[in-house]
């Protein structure tokens, strides 16, 4: 129904992909709650036979997200670990994977558990080490996994150098947009082949969701996605298709105050005695900050940071109290997180402490209340921690 005539993302947010209804006119893709469809004759159908195969609700969202992220098509899935799972699925035994030196600890755990299994191996290495990176190519690489940046510790790898290296060794490249989202990054622009998003987070926005999505950069892909889709059905459901849809039109307002409000509690964290280190990309001093700024609008809403050594990270979790301890990340309510314990407890020990996921170290996303009220609660957790 949209004539597509814009061009900024922010329009794009509210009418890219399938808009509206043709029929009705109604502004809102209608949930289309079925799970077959009557066919006109045999061998004859409208396009649609079965939801699990396609449902319009479905399509007006994978339509949206291809757009948004600069893809040729795109697959909605009933959770990220699905999207995940389906994009391994494209390995066969005797493939290797590299992933980044931190990754989210779901991904790793698929990996190590499930697909290692049937014979698809992994290794880790550093995703920003771009010269050693390409020596670590042998002939049963068949992918390169980076998040950017990546969870829990922000660390930050050149998109479109990773995009080349896969070119050169003609394997894929596959990123994790989780943390940026396409209004504040789009890893297809700089070459990449495969974005991932687990849309629980940012894209629903509203903590009520369970989704994941796949975008691709090409036909070829496309077809082998929509195939493992069908096959394994672990499909995005016609109602979760519209909430979602309904998250991503507000992402861009949503995104600005997230990000508006981390500036200003990263900037209270680096000034606090008791503060022993901050990980956050919009950081001049952090590591990967210009290639950062080349390749993302800025620093996003996600940031880790470590409590000085005499402080009892316990009570600082039990301190607080606006800022809710949960698995999870991108709602409009602020999230912490002990990653070795919670979203990383899967990664092994001496992993996670060779990467340098330590046990005091402290993941927080950044909601949208009033950014004072989240510093007075994150001040009086800190105060509280540091009480003998």
């Amino acid at each position: 129904m949209s004539k597509k005539n814009y061009s900024d993302i922010s329009t794009a947010l509210i009418h890219g992909g399938i808009y509206g209804d043709e029929r009705t006119g109604a502004v809102n893709v209608p949930i289309y709650q079925t799970s077959t469809y009557e066919q006109i004759s045999l061998g004859k159908h409208t396009g649609y036979e079965y939801s699990r195969t396609g449902n319009p609700t479905r399509e007006a969202l994978e339509a949206l997200i291809a757009e948004l992220e600069s893809g040729t098509s795109g697959f909605a899935f009933a959770s990220g670990m699905a999207a995940i799972t389906a994009v391994l699925s494209l390995f066969k035994s005797g493939d290797k994977i590299i992933i980044s030196s931190n990754v989210y600890g779901g991904t790793f755990r698929v990996l190590d558990k499930i697909f290692k299994n049937f014979g698809i191996l992994y290794s880790i290495e550093d995703t920003t080490d771009l010269e050693g990176l390409d020596k670590k190519i042998t002939e049963d690489v068949k992918a390169i996994y980076i998040e950017s940046p990546a969870n829990p510790l922000m660390t930050i790898t050149d998109l479109k150098a990773i995009a080349d290296i896969a070119k050169k060794h003609e394997i894929l490249s596959i990123v994790d947009n989780t943390f940026m989202t396409p209004y504040l990054q789009r890893p297809i622009e700089f070459g990449i082949d495969i974005v991932l998003h687990s849309a629980t987070k940012y894209l629903g926005g509203h903590s009520d969701l369970i989704a994941g999505l796949v975008v691709v950069n090409n036909k070829e892909l496309g077809e082998r996605i929509a195939f493992i889709q069908n096959a394994t059905g672990g499909i995005l459901q016609p109602f979760d298709s519209f909430l979602l849809i309904r998250g991503i039109k507000t992402l861009g307002v949503r995104l600005d105050r997230h990000v508006e409000n981390a500036e200003k509690i990263v900037d209270y964290l680096v000034n606090h005695s008791a503060v022993k280190k901050v990980y956050y990309p919009g950081l001049e001093d952090f590591p990967g900050y210009e290639v950062n700024r080349k390749q993302a609008k800025n620093g996003g809403a996600m940031l880790s940071f470590e409590l000085n050594d005499n402080l009892d990270i316990r009570k600082f979790f039990d301190g607080l109290g606006l800022v809710a301890l949960a698995e999870s990340l991108g709602g409009v309510e602020s999230l912490v997180c002990h990653p070795a314990s919670m979203t990383h407890a899967s990664i092994p020990y001496d992993i996670r402490q060779k990467v340098g996921i330590t046990d005091g170290l402290i993941r927080l996303s950044v909601g949208i209340e009033k950014v004072d009220e989240i510093i007075a609660d994150l001040d009086h957790a800190i105060q509280l921690a540091g009480e003998n």
